[in-house]
């Protein structure tokens, strides 16, 4: 059932048994993702996909949920600091809107915070700044994603 919600529980009704979830951080050059495990534990930081032609980007996401045996897909959502959203939050939902056609259920997850932790991660293993620039947006995907399936699997 395809949908997009920013609700956990509707998401998880949506979703249909057994598959993993994908998860993006969209930005406006790239596109960080993540994928989970199938018993959904934990999420790990994937490919970084450098933007261009909708179509083109539209296909990559097609060829990575035909890869795996995709339930569903987690987008993070730009919230501010005092709950309100942005241009960027609005970026998001339409990301979402146009790659709804694909399918699968859409849940948007807050992401506040999300880069901070993934850059903190990256400084605690010791990662250079040039190593931490080109994986942030994939480890910051895997850390939505994990925000999103610890709050489905409660």
């Amino acid at each position: 059932m395809s949908v997009i919600t920013t609700s956990a529980p509707e998401f998880r009704a949506a979703l249909p048994e057994g598959g993993v979830l994908i998860g993006l951080d969209v930005g406006s050059k790239t596109i960080g993702t993540a994928f989970c495990d199938a018993g959904w534990s934990f999420a790990s930081p994937a490919d970084l996909i450098t933007r261009s032609k909708f179509a083109r980007d539209k296909g990559l996401f097609r060829a990575g949920f035909a890869s795996r045996p995709t339930a569903g897909v987690v987008i993070g959502l730009p919230i501010n600091m005092d709950g309100s959203e942005s241009p960027r939050s609005q970026s998001s939902r339409s990301f979402a809107r146009n790659i709804l056609d694909i399918g699968l259920p859409i849940l948007l997850w807050d992401e506040r915070w999300s880069t901070a932790a993934a850059e903190r991660f990256m400084i605690e293993a010791d990662l250079s700044r040039a190593k931490r620039a080109e994986r942030i947006d994939s480890a910051a995907a895997a850390h939505i994603l994990q925000g999103a399936i610890d709050a489905l699997t409660i």
